[in-house]
């Protein structure tokens, strides 16, 4: 089927699994948004964050969209129940892949989950966990300073191995032996996570998780492109400075972006009737 996923993210994290995604599924044509004017969802109220996110996703399905990838922590933790129930396409968040391999993975029963503040509080991953194994124990941290030093590129010095000791110190304490990374900014800090809670810890990188589990969806309900011979199609489109996600982008997707288009959210604005 030749339809486009849409993919939205508060911000600029969520091209770590656009990134999976084209690994996953190269020749499926893809529309990201970022909403960058109103990041991060992750210090922003739920009822907030629905909000946002049912905007978000009115504006991608304009595109005809045959699925919708919510690369967002937080609006998946907030969000994508109400999501589920008002659109019509397949909607996948980013925190139930991640849940379902660090249950399958864990050999001691002891599962870390890192995130940010809105994440962290929302309780998703730990609900997530205990419904499907409760005999598992999970400990969270919140780790906001992740955020700005992936997007600085601060992924390797010794300020970001000393942020990530001091937030990582009493996961370590917990003996933990599966750590997801509930934050799509925080793949770009692996290495320097490996290293501080140590290499016999599994980590679990949600958006290569979702983007597992997109491909599986897909496959299931036959919608995968029905043309994989031409050049897919990558638009992006953000709600603030195209300029400084451009700049950014490279560190996060691997490669310079072209184009990007800044849109005007108020046009899908859920309290405006007539749209």
């Amino acid at each position: 089927m030749k339809r486009p996923l849409g993919i939205f993210d508060s911000g600029i994290g969520g091209l770590t699994v656009l990134k999976e995604i084209i690994r996953v599924l190269p020749e499926e044509d893809t529309i990201y948004l970022g909403d960058t004017a109103r990041v991060p969802y992750g210090t922003k109220s739920p009822d907030t964050v629905i909000r946002y996110s049912l905007e978000n996703a009115r504006f991608l399905l304009k595109f005809e969209i045959k699925a919708l990838v919510v690369a967002c922590n937080t609006a998946s933790a907030y969000a994508l129940q109400r999501l589920s129930g008002e659109i019509a396409v397949p909607v996948i968040g980013v925190i139930m892949p991640g849940v379902k391999k660090a249950v399958e993975v864990t050999r001691n029963k002891k599962i870390g989950i890192i995130g940010t503040d809105g994440t962290v509080r929302s309780n998703a991953y730990t609900n997530a966990i205990k419904a499907l194994a409760p005999d598992m124990s999970v400990f969270s941290k919140a780790c906001p300073l992740f955020v700005p030093l992936a997007e600085e590129g601060w992924i390797d010095n010794e300020i970001a191995f000393l942020t990530a000791r001091d937030y990582l110190s009493e996961l370590r304490d917990k003996e933990i032996d599966t750590l997801v990374l509930g934050c799509t900014h925080y793949p770009l800090l692996r290495n320097v996570i490996a290293q501080v809670i140590g290499q016999e810890v599994s980590l679990i990188d949600s958006g290569q998780e979702t983007a597992a589990e997109i491909s599986k969806v897909l496959k299931e309900r036959n919608l995968l492109d029905s043309n994989p011979h031409t050049e897919p199609s990558r638009k992006f489109f953000v709600t603030d400075s195209p300029e400084r996600f451009i700049q950014v982008s490279k560190k996060f997707l691997g490669t310079t972006l072209d184009k990007v288009e800044k849109v005007d959210m108020m046009q899908y604005n859920i309290h405006n009737p007539a749209v």
